[in-house]
């Protein structure tokens, strides 16, 4: 199928170096919170992108949980694909895309686990039955249909009728720290607007313009 006759023009704004913040996670910040107050579902979904040991790269969305100057952090099983490969090579890229706002974000950076602590605070914030789907799932493993992965979450509903939750030892947190921090804005005719944070001698980051 030739789909090569779909096109939209990004007129919605533009970005100079004047309007950036001094370090990309304030920049960052006020791109997520105008994404917020806008219609767009989940602002908060990522692509997470990691690398198998021969090379081959691998993608899958996450939902960012909290973010400070110390980076970014999701949650996942970490018995994963993406766990397993953040072991083997923690160089990771997350980005976010908000094509209602003709914004992109895309951050390079390193992926380490987050204390257990920090893996409980959230764990617990978490709906009951969520909590519970962590117990059930050993995610990207092979099963052999969904019925059995209904009957073992329901045998761990009953399991854990009373009382709290416990965190499982093979789920928690990841956060990404930042080495490079790229906003790109649409603009018209794909002459687009893009600027790259890079880390600045003696500490803070320089912002760099880059051709669309």
């Amino acid at each position: 199928m030739d789909i090569s006759h779909f096109r939209h023009e990004y007129l919605k704004g533009g970005l100079e170096h004047g309007d950036l913040l001094p370090s990309p996670v304030e920049q960052f910040n006020l791109w997520f919170n105008q994404a917020k107050d806008t219609d767009i579902p989940d602002p908060n979904a990522m692509i997470l992108s990691t690398v198998s040991p021969d090379g081959q790269p691998s993608q899958r969305t996450v939902l960012l949980k909290y973010y400070d100057d110390g980076g970014f952090v999701f949650f996942t099983n970490k018995e994963s694909r993406k766990a397993r490969e953040i072991k083997g090579n923690p160089r990771v890229n997350l980005h976010f895309v908000w094509l209602e706002l003709e914004r992109q974000i895309s951050i390079a950076g390193t992926a380490s686990p987050v204390t257990t602590t920090e893996s409980a605070r959230y764990f617990m914030s978490r709906p009951r039955d969520s909590q519970i789907a962590a117990w059930v799932s050993n995610q990207s493993s092979i099963i052999s249909s969904r019925k059995l992965l209904m009957q073992k979450f329901q045998e761990m509903k009953n399991k854990f009728s009373r009382g709290d939750v416990p965190l499982p030892s093979f789920w928690g947190g990841y956060r990404v720290v930042p080495s490079s921090v790229e906003f790109w804005q649409g603009r018209e005719n794909r002459l687009h607007d893009r600027f790259l944070y890079v880390p600045a001698d003696g500490g803070g980051w320089n912002a760099e313009r880059l051709a669309p």
